[in-house]
């Protein structure tokens, strides 16, 4: 069985670059890993994703975003998720369940039973071995998410929750960090404000303690 492992965090956070610099990592320990995302994954999960993230699709309710990861997300598991790690690859996510909780959740209102049941009955409850938790000020995140964004052009093609005022990115962080509290043996917390060859290093640090746990040789 292979390793399932989620990166997480706010806007701007870094997660995508540390993603791929672990996975060079992997590769070099010759370790099969794959790279995927939420929404996304799936010629279905990219197609919901272009409707999640679009700025103009901005009557969106919390509960509509729901159902609309929830839909990528069980196609994501079937398709990708369950036959890579049935193959005993290690599968790096940007985002998941966690997301979910935090940014239709704690941050848009809607509610965490609601959102754990729908996980429960339609995803099978699957949760990552491992959460990284990349964290930082939410007026940090967002800066480098925006000038991100305007740099290749995304603003309105996936700007919707850059677009969003500062307190809710700011219930987004506490929500990631209440998710922490509610289950602290499942996630590692990284400070996102350092650089990037700082962040790596803690990242493989934590990540090749998990592996040698799980019976790899690393």
């Amino acid at each position: 069985m292979g390793l399932f492992i989620s990166f997480e965090g706010i806007e701007g956070c870094g997660k995508t670059t540390q993603l791929q610099l672990l996975a060079k990592f992997l590769e070099s320990r010759g370790l099969a890993c794959i790279l995927t995302r939420e929404p996304g994954g799936t010629a279905v999960g990219e197609a919901i994703r272009k409707i999640f993230l679009r700025s103009s699709n901005t009557a969106l309710t919390p509960l509509t975003e729901l159902l609309l990861v929830t839909a990528a997300r069980v196609q994501h598991i079937h398709e990708v998720i369950i036959p890579a790690l049935a193959g005993g690859t290690i599968v790096l996510c940007d985002r998941f369940y966690d997301a979910t909780a935090v940014y239709q959740g704690y941050a848009g209102g809607a509610s965490l039973e609601l959102i754990g049941s729908s996980h429960h009955l339609f995803c099978g409850g699957l949760m990552p071995d491992l959460t990284l938790l990349l964290d930082c000020s939410h007026e940090l995140g967002i800066a480098r998410s925006r000038a991100r964004n305007r740099q290749a052009g995304l603003e309105l093609s996936e700007g919707r929750f850059e677009d969003k005022d500062m307190a809710f990115h700011g219930r987004v962080r506490q929500g990631y960090l209440a998710c922490v509290d509610r289950e602290p043996d499942r996630f590692i917390i990284i400070n996102a404000g350092e650089s990037i060859e700082a962040i790596h290093e803690k990242i493989v640090h934590s990540v090749t303690a998990k592996l040698r746990e799980k019976g790899y040789a690393v």
